[in-house]
């Protein structure tokens, strides 16, 4: 008998042993900071949750002067992050949120539809961002249910009196950390949205200034209270998490008040994560803010059906990847696919004349060559597709990537 409990203990310790730590993710948006000014000014705490992984600036805005062009403006880029698209797919044009296409899946519709069992949390200085980005409880999301949410203090304006500084929204800011920290440290979500609006407030006012650089150092604290958080759970119960902070948008070159536009310091953003394993493509590509979306689900195992594969424009930041980049043009009759090769295998080159997946539907697609990644162009004859609209999905071991072309 006291053989058989000690076996059974050796087992119980062995499994144990090898049981892999929970996987958590957070990301931030920290609102409107250009990549200058997070470079200018001191950030303690971004710069030690950097030290555990990385920096890179970024970018938002699309592809310049092309199909996937998308406004420099705050509710724009959150839908880029959430949805891993530019605006030509998710359709959020501006802050009025008028008609998002939730046929692109934000990060927490695949979450919840693949774990249902795992928890989701949103804490937020501006209740649209669960309301109609993530759209809980909306049943063109599929009545997605948040588990834990805080937001709306924006709306409270007894407890939180708008002035005419806006220290109100520091106050809001405040709160909505103090509430992510208390809800990370205790219930530990599995993934996580963090938002504060202060700093863009701020650069509205005041552009490039003192206020503006205090509100700054004021993010840099509160992100340090976030880590802090973290970092208890990770000693205290062996998980694994993650955290990815960015921002929505640069700001303009002449006053640092305005953004919108295409300028390239209203396009220039950043990231710091604590990821591991971040990739050449982190490193020394050009990574946007669509990609961050693709690294979490790398990271929480969240399987994207191929049909949404085919459609998402970020790629991972972290592990292998085959190919980044992507290009197509039209010219006599023939599309050059050209991409920049990371791997080595195959790359096969799918293509349909519909966007079908935008209402809902499917597209045909036909798979026209297969080519060596390594000699990163392909040349596809349609004279027999003529059409005025092309969608390329360029197929490779290690991720998809897309690209459009629309005839004029």
């Amino acid at each position: 008998m006291k053989k058989h409990l000690a076996f059974l203990l050796m087992v119980n310790i062995t499994i144990c042993g090898y049981a892999q730590p929970a996987q958590k993710a957070v990301f931030v948006i920290v609102d409107g900071i250009a990549a200058d000014v997070i470079e200018k000014q001191p950030t303690p705490f971004l710069d030690a949750i950097a030290k555990q992984g990385g920096y890179t600036k970024a970018h938002v805005g699309g592809e310049r002067d092309s199909y996937s062009q998308t406004p420099t403006i705050s509710a724009v880029g959150y839908n880029c992050l959430l949805t891993g698209t530019w605006v030509n797919k998710h359709n959020v044009w501006d802050n009025d949120i008028k008609a998002p296409n939730y046929n692109y899946y934000t990060i927490f519709r695949f979450f919840k539809e693949q774990y249902p069992q795992k928890k989701a949390a949103v804490f937020s200085s501006w209740q649209d961002n669960r309301t109609k980005l993530v759209g809980e409880n909306l049943p063109a999301t599929g009545n997605l249910k948040l588990d834990f949410h805080f937001d709306g203090l924006e709306l409270d304006t007894i407890n939180y009196p708008h002035d005419k500084n806006s220290d109100f929204m520091h106050r809001i800011d405040e709160a909505v950390v103090e509430k992510a920290v208390a809800n990370i440290k205790k219930e530990a979500p599995d993934l996580s949205w963090v938002y504060l609006e202060y700093t863009d407030d701020m650069g509205h006012k005041y552009g490039d200034s003192p206020e503006f650089y205090r509100a700054v150092d004021l993010m840099d604290k509160q992100m340090g209270r976030l880590w802090d958080a973290i970092q208890y759970r990770r000693k205290k119960f062996n998980e694994n998490w993650v955290i990815y902070i960015t921002t929505d948008h640069g700001r303009d070159s002449s006053t640092g008040k305005g953004h919108g536009g295409q300028s390239n310091r209203e396009r220039s953003t950043w990231i710091v994560t604590n990821a591991k394993g971040l990739n050449d493509y982190f490193k020394t590509g050009n990574p946007g803010i669509v990609d961050i979306m693709p690294s979490i689900a790398r990271f929480l195992d969240i399987r994207i059906p191929r049909p949404q594969l085919m459609e998402i424009d970020g790629i991972p930041l972290t592990g292998p990847l085959s190919a980044s980049s992507p290009q197509a043009t039209l010219e006599n009759g023939k599309l050059n696919v050209s991409w920049k090769a990371t791997g080595k295998g195959d790359a096969r080159i799918w293509l349909a004349t519909t966007n079908n997946f935008k209402e809902g539907g499917q597209d045909d697609y036909t798979l026209m060559t297969t080519v060596p990644l390594q000699a990163q162009h392909a040349v596809i004859n349609v004279e027999d597709r003529r059409s005025s609209f092309y969608k390329i999905v360029i197929e490779t071991p290690n991720n998809f990537l897309n690209r459009w072309v629309l005839v004029k």
